[in-house]
């Protein structure tokens, strides 16, 4: 039997909702699935856009290894200097040169695990930087699977399934997994591609889904009924953990399962004892 190993991947965290389930229930998901590592998209951690220096601390200092991010990461000057300081979160890697931060890291974890983390961003229906499949394919001649590290997560933040779908094919068989984050609503097509990567298109949000997408539906339907510009306001009612387990074979980095992941309030299938079906 191959020697394997468990890494949870946890969907956009919005505002304290997310935040506080988070740091809830963390503990017993690391413990349930016996998990390695932790990899959290916090761009939307701060009020639902954005992220501060403090969040992001109190973010890691609850569990998580890793954090990803996406095209509100700049929503707050400060982070820009933090970026530099603390390499554990990460900014989209096909940002232009020049750009503060990193769009990779490879952390050495228990028993000498390496795990790489890297995060890229879509440009179709988002800002058009640079090439994401490029950025992908350059840092991967200098990052093999297998040989530099153990597993390799991506966190494609992007709008569109079609690019999404593009990105897990191309990459198929030179990284673990292609997880989606930014559209904040999980989807039902968790698998395993061809030759031996998995991938979702969205993980989900972590949040409260009694919203538009995060924001409290007062806030954003006069926006689209009269519209009027609003100010919108993240829901603080109960929120959903969404998240997946990734299982990687230590030898060859390759997925082996899949397991989404939503626990909490507000989903209908997080309330289902079928919740921890494997795919």
């Amino acid at each position: 039997m191959p020697r394997t190993e468990a890494i949870l991947f946890i969907g956009d965290i919005f505002g304290k909702a997310g935040r506080s389930l988070l740091k809830n229930r963390l503990g017993n998901l690391r413990k349930h699935y016996a998990v390695i590592a932790v990899v959290a998209n916090c761009e939307n951690a701060a009020g639902g856009i954005g992220v501060t220096p403090a969040i992001a601390r109190e973010l890691l200092s609850s569990g998580v290894d890793v954090l990803t991010s996406g095209n509100h990461i700049w929503r707050y000057k400060e982070i820009s200097r933090f970026l530099e300081e603390e390499k554990r979160l990460i900014r989209p890697l096909n940002y232009p040169p020049g750009v503060p931060g990193h769009g990779m890291i490879v952390v050495e974890l228990d028993m000498g695990f390496r795990l790489a983390v890297l995060n890229l961003q879509g440009r179709v229906f988002m800002d058009p930087l640079d090439c994401p499949f490029r950025a992908a394919d350059q840092c991967l001649t200098k990052l093999t699977l297998g040989r530099d590290a153990h597993a390799i997560i991506v966190d494609f933040h992007a709008e569109a399934t079609s690019e999404k779908a593009a990105m897990g094919f191309h990459l198929d068989g030179r990284v673990s997994a292609i997880l989606g984050t930014h559209t904040h609503v999980p989807t039902a097509d968790a698998r395993i591609l061809p030759r031996g990567t998995g991938f979702i298109t969205d993980v989900g949000m972590t949040g409260s889904y009694q919203s538009i997408i995060g924001m409290e539906t007062a806030s954003v339907m006069p926006r689209f009924l009269r519209g009027l510009p609003t100010r919108f306001e993240p829901e603080v009612s109960e929120a959903t953990l969404a998240a997946v387990v990734v299982e990687v074979d230590r030898a060859s980095g390759r997925c082996v399962n899949m397991i989404p992941v939503l626990e909490g309030g507000g989903l209908l299938a997080s309330q289902s004892p079928g919740r921890l079906k494997s795919l």
